[in-house]
């Protein structure tokens, strides 16, 4: 790996040099590269499938995605490699799933605390640098890469730059609402996006656009807000709607410059929504007939909207439901380009599937993905109240296995997708085989695994998580004594829950003035000043490759 130089007056400008002759090699790879499509992949933060209009949500405005949902594919069985941000992240980029990786929550994680009965296991802190992402795939390939929005894959050294991403754009950070936009940095996100793709329009690019929204805390313009009055929640329906509209002004870019029908664009989430009260929000979303949401291995915080187009090559209008998961995007999106699937990916390509191709002579659709087996191990507690568990869903059939008791719970999704029965004392077979595979599984990849906690508290963690159910709160279906209810554990849950350490002030680094960019030649990528996103980190640069720390962003002005 390519040693990285202290940030000096000296280093930068060489830096500033080094980027300039990549820049000028970009036409020369772009003459090599054969005639390949581009990449836009939208991904929303905690969006839940039934967040959008198209997903049966009648009372939010999503016009955008509604349109883009009539041009291509509609998923209604995709899901999330986790029910919480940053290891389905890593799923995407790498197409490895979180178990393998060891990185199962949240970075930085939920400290191990009295009310939970298990110690979780310590997760890597940053997506390692061996692990090869589909941008440096594509980036070998000739593409131009971009990350735009949310990283939260690790800080300074293990950023968008050295995972293969050649501009950077953080934008502001998720817990920083946009007061100039009134919303969460949406349209600074889109028109950062709206500018790569103007610079890189001769040559094939991929764009992930990673926003901060719909995540706490909400925020968003009061006219959308009025106009969203009879909403469940009417800030979070204008933010919602505010997401769309960003939605809404890229795809009018690529058809402005006429890159549609050369463009894949894929839209979905992190996780599924969330629906338990949090922050200061006395109501957020709900996930309409699956159960819970973000941090829970049910339905609700797995199942997330999945919307891919791609004119000419992708059927418009149509709907599937074979299961597909975030580690399917690395070998599907490279079949899609013409490009090989390496060995050793957790996912599968379901390139065939979305483009309407099938398998073998009969014409029929590949029974092997509806028939496939999806596993997820989440070891963690969550702040949404989920506990320790692993599951499994083969066909219609769905386990959950309880890491605190071992107890199992069976579900058939076919007859009851809200999980609201639990079949495993009438189907013991079926539970036993289900639970041995999931537990093999686990072996094969070398899941980390929960360990007795000495400090464990029963009384703190039956108030918690004995006496309330978080899993079962629905915010649509609730009464308002349940919703109060909601609101009490909320507030112990909170008060149970250390609060983060300040980190230590530093002393300031060298940096850009914060209202001025450096053009480095005329077309060319500039480095801009920092912007707020709630770290803090000195800018340096490697001579191969332009560095872009937290905060920093590089996108073409």
């Amino acid at each position: 790996m390519v040693r990285v130089l202290t940030f000096s007056v000296v280093g930068f400008v060489l830096g500033l040099l080094a980027v300039e002759v990549l820049a000028a090699a970009g036409p020369a790879e772009a003459a090599k590269t054969p005639n390949r499509p581009n990449i836009v992949f939208i991904l929303a933060d905690d969006l839940g499938i039934y967040d959008l209009a198209c997903y049966g949500r009648s009372e939010h405005h999503t016009p955008h995605l509604d349109r883009l949902a009539s041009q291509g594919v509609r998923w209604s069985s995709a899901y999330a490699a986790s029910p919480v941000c940053s290891p389905s992240r890593a799923a995407i980029l790498t197409g490895k799933d979180p178990a393998r990786l060891h990185l199962t929550t949240f970075l930085p994680g939920r400290p191990d605390m009295p009310s939970q009965k298990l110690l979780q296991p310590k997760i890597a802190m940053q997506l390692p640098l061996e692990e090869i992402t589909l941008a440096e795939r594509l980036k070998q390939a000739g593409y131009a890469t971009a990350c735009i929005g949310k990283w939260h894959l690790g800080g300074q050294g293990f950023g968008p730059a050295e995972q293969g991403f050649d501009f950077v754009h953080p934008g502001k950070a998720n817990t920083i609402p946009s007061e100039t936009e009134g919303g969460k940095g949406e349209y600074d996100l889109t028109a950062a996006a709206e500018r790569f793709i103007q610079a890189h329009r001769d040559r094939p690019f991929f764009l992930y656009l990673a926003h901060n929204a719909p995540h706490i805390p909400y925020t968003a313009r009061q006219d959308l807000i009025a106009k969203n009055a009879q909403a469940l929640e009417p800030v979070y329906a204008a933010v919602i709607e505010t997401l769309d509209d960003s939605v809404g002004r890229l795809l009018d870019t690529l058809d402005r410059l006429e890159l549609a029908d050369r463009t894949i664009v894929i839209f979905t989430s992190d996780n599924g929504g969330l629906h338990v009260p949090e922050g200061p929000h006395r109501l957020v979303t709900h996930n309409g007939p699956y159960r819970a949401g973000k941090g829970f291995v049910y339905e609700g915080g797995l199942r997330v909207p999945l919307i891919v187009r791609w004119p000419g090559h992708i059927p418009a209008g149509k709907v599937l439901d074979e299961p597909m998961i975030h580690t399917d995007w690395t070998p599907t999106i490279l079949e899609l380009v013409g490009l090989p699937v390496p060995e050793g990916l957790d996912g599968r390509s379901v390139a065939g599937l979305l483009c309407g191709r099938t398998p073998s002579a009969t014409g029929q659709p590949d029974s092997s993905l509806r028939n496939r087996t999806l596993f997820w191990h989440f070891p963690h507690y969550t702040n949404q109240g989920g506990r320790p568990a692993g599951a499994v869903r083969q066909d219609q059939w769905k386990l959950v296995l309880q890491y605190e008791t071992g107890q199992v719970e069976l579900y058939n999704l076919q007859e009851d997708i809200g999980e609201t029965t639990n079949l495993a004392e009438k189907q013991p077979e079926l539970a036993s085989r289900l639970r041995q595979a999931l537990e093999n599984w686990q072996k094969q990849i070398g899941a980390q695994l929960n360990t007795p906690n000495p400090d464990f508290d029963p009384d703190k963690h039956r108030a918690l998580y004995i006496d309330v159910d978080p899993s079962q709160f629905h915010a649509q279906k609730a009464t308002p004594a349940e919703i109060q209810r909601m609101q009490q554990w909320r507030q112990q849950m909170n008060a149970g829950s250390p609060k983060p350490a300040k980190p230590k002030p530093k002393a300031k680094p060298i940096s850009l003035s914060a209202d001025k960019e450096l053009p480095l030649s005329p077309g060319q990528p500039t480095v801009q000043a920092s912007q707020p996103n709630g770290q803090t980190g000195q800018p340096n640069v490697q001579p191969s490759q332009p560095t872009v720390q937290p905060g920093q962003s590089n996108i073409p002005a």
